[in-house]
């Protein structure tokens, strides 16, 4: 038997299109949706449904972005951060809003905003790619790219230390040259997107910021260990990161909440499906 969410409102229950234009009254924005189950990786094929909700969205609209991705493909999030930018304008703003979270990939369309809101159930993670890499026995599963490059170098200094020592040799040997010198560039090119998207975002003029510093720190896997590592709106804000904080029982987080929870039930309890929606459209792929 499904466990129901939460409902953080007692609000009567609306359609979830109709709550959405409720939410548009009161913000004076466009307000579109994207929402994905656990083990729903960002990817290229979320451009498509992303340029169906643009439908009803015209160019120069201020606009805020509910997002729920564990995140997935840098190339994707790059795409659609930028997509949202040149839609939203410069004159307009651009707001994400996390009511769960949005990690590595997610975060990097978040740096692309004006501001975030965020709660106290909200989590951005680090910039931390994956990518289908060799395991010990050959077999390729979806690995944290920085992880597996830590890993290379720590046998490399091993090797180095103990010439004679046969098993650390036999380690080493597994690793692909080329695989290696591919991660070390889709770590620099994650990081070098950070910074693009800061600067183009949460950072453009007249507000500015430290672009680079930002990015590193997000980046830095020895500070945050692993990629599933949590980072609340405390730990953004000392970041440097433009952070909204809504109350959970604030009346507009509840909103945002309320819908969320609908959302997520539509979803039917499914891992891989996402979920895509605007006030004109609802879409659910996977």
């Amino acid at each position: 038997m499904r466990t129901p969410l939460y409902r953080a409102s007692n609000a009567p229950r609306y359609g979830r299109q109709s709550l959405i234009k409720e939410i548009q009254g009161k913000e004076n924005r466009k307000l579109i949706c994207y929402v994905a189950g656990a083990a729903a990786s960002m990817t290229r094929d979320d451009v498509l449904p992303l340029v169906d909700l643009f439908h009803t969205v015209p160019e120069g609209s201020n606009i805020d972005l509910m997002l729920q991705t564990p995140g997935g493909d840098v190339d994707a999030a790059e795409k659609m951060a930028s997509m949202l930018r040149k839609r939203v304008g410069p004159e307009s703003e651009f707001r994400v809003i996390v009511p769960d979270y949005a990690k590595s990939a997610g975060t990097l369309i978040a740096l692309a905003s004006d501001t975030i809101l965020m709660s106290d159930s909200s989590e951005l993670g680090p910039v931390d790619p994956q990518l289908p890499l060799p395991d010990g026995s050959g077999r390729a599963n979806l690995r944290p790219v920085q992880s597996y490059v830590d890993g290379h170098d720590a046998l490399v200094e091993l090797v180095n230390q103990e010439p004679n020592a046969a098993g650390y040799r036999l380690m080493l040997d597994k690793y692909d040259p080329t695989t290696i010198d591919l991660c070390r560039k889709v770590l620099e090119r994650s990081t070098r997107l950070a910074e693009e998207l800061l600067k183009g975002g949460m950072f453009r003029p007249p507000r500015g910021g430290n672009f680079t510093g930002v990015a590193r720190d997000l980046s830095d896997n020895k500070k945050w260990l692993w990629h599933g590592a949590p980072i609340d709106h405390k730990e953004a804000e000392r970041l440097g990161l433009a952070v909204t904080y809504l109350a959970p029982r604030d009346p507009n987080w509840e909103q945002y909440w309320n819908l969320y929870c609908e959302q997520r039930l539509a979803l039917n309890d499914s891992n891989t499906a996402k979920l895509f929606e605007s006030d004109y459209v609802s879409l659910v792929i996977g």
